[in-house]
């Protein structure tokens, strides 16, 4: 697996394989990688003749408070983590070659509506750097196919929209949530739970799962968030939002709608922030 910092080197290798007619992957990333991440390798290597995945902790989607600087930085166990899955190739940028003029004065993507709730409501400006930095990589790799994970699910909705909208060249796919055994999402941010915190842990998945089964035995959506709420904070979290939302756009389902809807959880637990997602059936 070769490993680039420069855009000049990304593009000569991707010309390259452009010249033989290969197809290119892409997967996305921060890094500190897992089994949920290399997943989508394994889903991009299916589809595409070769796979390009990045390595970048992007500046512009933390917020003041929020945990960038310690946000864990293992290049070289990623390395080898992404050279097992065959990849071809990872783009571990600088700051200053995705932002030349500094994140404070880059040019700036906002995607109206679906960036406004959920956790565009709580983490203000997160969807712009999120958008800003995928549109800025996929200039940079001009992938064929883009793999993202289903447990960001608002995050996927609004690159999808992005994409859609500014009729960007690429296919974005969607992979299911890797989960532990015990049902606990996979996620960098696992690592800063304590012993007894990750046994908690899980009962954001349970919650979500309790969401499903009673909205499918007829219960109200607007009380099953009240429900849900109510029992994440009786185990001692500390709850962002526990909603269930259209899957389409994230409004909020008319009365009575049972189909195309999914269920979104955002909490804390100690000094870590979560999130899930469940798709209904």
């Amino acid at each position: 697996m070769q490993t680039v910092q420069d855009a000049p080197a990304l593009r000569a290798a991707i010309r390259g394989w452009r010249s033989k007619g290969q197809t290119v992957g892409f997967v996305p990333t921060m890094g500190n990688l897992h089994a949920g991440h290399q997943s989508l390798i394994k889903l991009a290597r299916a589809r595409t003749d070769r796979v390009v995945a990045s390595v970048f902790v992007n500046p512009t989607q933390f917020g003041p408070n929020e945990d960038f600087e310690r946000y864990p930085r293992t290049l070289l166990q990623d390395q080898a983590a992404l050279a097992e899955q065959d990849c071809d190739l990872l783009f571990a940028p600088e700051v200053a070659t995705i932002y030349p003029y500094g994140a404070e004065h880059s040019v700036s993507l906002r995607v109206p509506q679906i960036t406004e709730v959920l956790e565009g409501a709580h983490r203000p400006g997160h969807f712009d750097g999120v958008a800003t930095v995928v549109c800025k990589l996929f200039n940079l790799v001009q992938p064929d196919l883009a793999v993202f994970g289903q447990k960001d699910f608002q995050q996927l909705k609004v690159i999808e929209r992005m994409v859609r909208d500014l009729s960007l060249p690429v296919m974005v796919m969607s992979a299911p949530t890797l989960r532990a055994d015990d049902g606990l999402a996979l996620s960098s941010r696992n690592q800063y739970l304590s012993a007894e915190e990750r046994a908690r842990a899980p009962l954001i998945h349970d919650t979500l799962l309790k969401m499903r089964e009673l909205l499918g035995k007829g219960h109200a959506w607007r009380a099953l968030e009240q429900v849900a709420t109510a029992r994440l904070m009786r185990a001692g979290f500390v709850p962002d939002y526990a909603v269930i939302r259209r899957a389409e756009d994230l409004a909020e389902p008319a009365e009575g709608q049972r189909d195309g809807l999914i269920a979104l959880v955002a909490a804390g637990l100690g000094s870590t922030r979560l999130i899930d997602n469940l798709l209904f059936d």
